[in-house]
């Protein structure tokens, strides 16, 4: 079961994959309009669309420090929508940090922010949420916080906190000691007579 659980990080790796590859493509933006807010030195994005390969972002609104990816941050407020090739995440805001063209860190929230995705090779469809996703590139440690959980095939794992290190593959799952929070998991046994059960044919007498 606990490998079982393991396998769902497994789908964020391959975000990080498809955007290390899909910065080297063309960057297309359109918006519904643009202005400089002049007291935050900030580019202001209304009804903000940007797509680079096969990652889409969608956003109410989307603030930029700089108008490239050398060294930017780029924060996205209302109804955000992320797609990367299997992958659809739905946050109310994301900050998004480039440097050299390349995602650092990616910081998603919501109430929660939730996403879904097909795992590789498989039709499973694996669902998660939290109030809070730190996703650092550079170390490999996605940190998921407030209320987190995660469900496949009927299975969930639940905390307050869990942090997982893709390099090592090593999930820490952590309460925040107050009250009755705790680490928990649910397994649903899955109905193996289901398919030895042969077909018959009911014939009225």
């Amino acid at each position: 079961m606990i490998k079982r659980f393991i396998a769902l990080f497994f789908l964020l790796p391959s975000l990080a994959a498809a955007q290390a590859s899909d910065l080297r493509l063309p960057i297309s933006l359109d918006a519904d309009s643009t202005n400089y807010d002049g007291n935050s030195s900030m580019l202001v994005f209304m009804g903000l669309r940007l797509s680079q390969g096969s990652i889409g972002i969608e956003a109410d609104e989307g603030r930029a420090t700089k108008l490239d990816f050398a060294d930017s941050v780029w924060r996205f407020e209302g109804n955000v929508v992320i797609d990367v090739d299997n992958g659809h995440i739905e946050c109310a805001s994301a900050d998004l940090k480039f440097a050299d063209h390349k995602l650092v860190l990616a910081t998603i929230y919501g109430e929660p922010a939730t996403f879904e995705m097909l795992r590789p090779g498989s039709a499973e469809l694996t669902r998660g949420e939290a109030e809070r996703l730190d996703y650092d590139l550079n170390s490999q440690i996605i940190e998921f916080s407030g209320d987190a959980k995660f469900s496949e095939s009927g299975n969930q794992i639940a905390s307050s906190f869990i942090a997982y290190n893709i390099a090592e593959q090593r999930i820490n799952a952590e309460s925040s000691g107050e009250g009755d929070d705790k680490v928990k998991i649910t397994f649903t046994p899955q109905d193996s007579t289901r398919d030895e059960t042969p077909d018959t044919e009911v014939k009225n007498p």
